[in-house]
């Protein structure tokens, strides 16, 4: 009985939580930003995924 008062109490709040004006959204128009991403190479970059899930199987097995 105390979830449903507590679940009603929540719902009545939430509702009115919401109430504001209505005037039309102002849009700001902002610089747009490049940003360039250089590709790093690692030789380590295609085994974490592999060894995470090897670490998973054998922990899975013991």
């Amino acid at each position: 009985m105390k979830k449903f008062v507590l679940a009603a109490a929540f719902a009545g709040t939430a509702s009115t939580a919401f109430a504001g004006n209505v005037a039309e959204p102002i849009m700001e128009m902002s610089p747009v930003v490049i940003i360039e991403e250089t590709s790093g190479s690692s030789s380590s970059a295609g085994l974490i995924v592999p060894l995470i899930l090897l670490a998973l199987i054998a922990a899975a097995a013991s």
